[in-house]
């Protein structure tokens, strides 16, 4: 053998360890992911959110964190990662008023260029929520008050412009009543105020559900498309005459734009697989909340498809903050 050929045999040993290294060192995940929640810890999305992360480290192989970045009407998470680096170790909570905002206000990223849609994963058991001891006995006996008193029943909500909010907004239009809307970061702020007593009713999740069980909460009425099972007396806004209003507000997560191919697949089977995790499976029905698996490609559509329907629902309603 030559000195050439001995060098290049050389070279070709050397490389191979090498080029295994790099693959090595480049395989996705190889450090901790962060999704980011615009909710405050302690309501239902966080408790949600965070059993899906302890399932998806379990998937994935790595340590999937939970990082709350409340306010701005739960927008903060999309905004943070349309700016993030399209390498899949951030990822964010996509809220039904993070497709709504834009066609209020300006934002700063736009929902058709700026994420890249991972899964989609459940929706809301939403509901109006009063003390046990409130005199409200019934949805009707609120409104009835709120006629009475008109712009002295004040009505906690999860955020301005969120989805609990704009449906009190829309059933206090369609009753013609004035209330008092008092927009908190989330659940984990609005239970302690309703509580308290510093207002007589708030539209919330079911993350107040363990609340309601032991009698210090009470709901007036559910916003599912059926009663729900762990509370067969709590009637729908369907049964008290409302007939088109369902509001589930469904979420899935979202990461930058132009994710690679084989990091979104990645991402996508190891939420997938953390989605229907048995741990996760059983915190959903604690809390109430259904199984609304979507993949890659059926979530971008849907994503357009409420896009264009919160569109319609901000011109209906004559929404605009600037």
């Amino acid at each position: 053998m030559n000195d050439i050929t001995r060098r290049g045999a050389l070279g070709a040993a050397l490389a191979v360890p090498f080029v295994k290294g790099a693959a090595a060192q480049e395989r996705f995940p190889n450090k901790p992911i962060t999704i980011y929640v615009p909710f405050p810890a302690g309501g239902a999305t966080d408790v949600q959110m965070r059993s899906f992360a302890e399932a998806a480290t379990r998937h994935l192989g790595q340590t999937v964190l939970v990082e709350n970045r409340p306010g701005a009407g739960s927008t903060l998470g999309a905004a943070a990662v349309a700016r993030a680096r399209p390498d899949g170790y951030t990822v964010s909570q996509m809220t039904l008023p993070a497709l709504r905002l834009p066609h209020m206000q300006r934002m700063p990223y736009d929902v058709t260029k700026d994420f890249t849609p991972i899964i989609h994963l459940t929706g809301y058991l939403f509901a109006v929520t009063v003390r046990n001891e409130s005199p409200y006995r019934s949805w009707a006996d609120l409104v009835a008050d709120a006629r009475r008193r008109p712009g002295e029943v004040r009505i906690g909500n999860t955020g301005a412009n969120g989805t609990p909010h704009l449906t009190l907004v829309d059933l206090a239009a369609r009753e013609r009543i004035e209330v008092v809307h008092v927009p908190y970061r989330g659940e984990g702020d609005l239970t302690p105020a309703l509580l308290g007593g510093h207002i007589e009713a708030g539209g919330s999740g079911s993350g107040v559900g363990q609340l309601v069980d032991d009698g210090k909460l009470r709901f007036l009425n559910v916003w599912s498309r059926e009663r729900s099972p762990r509370w067969p007396n709590v009637p729908t806004l369907r049964e008290l005459g409302y007939q088109d209003m369902v509001v589930t507000s469904p979420y899935g997560l979202v990461g930058p734009a132009g994710l690679p191919p084989d990091v979104l697949r990645t991402l996508h089977d190891g939420f997938r697989a953390a989605l229907h995790d048995p741990a996760h499976i059983a915190t959903l029905r604690r809390l109430d909340q259904p199984l609304e698996y979507l993949n890659s490609e059926d979530y971008a559509r849907n994503m357009l498809e409420v896009y264009e329907q919160e569109r319609q629902r901000v011109e209906r309603l004559g929404l605009r903050t600037g």
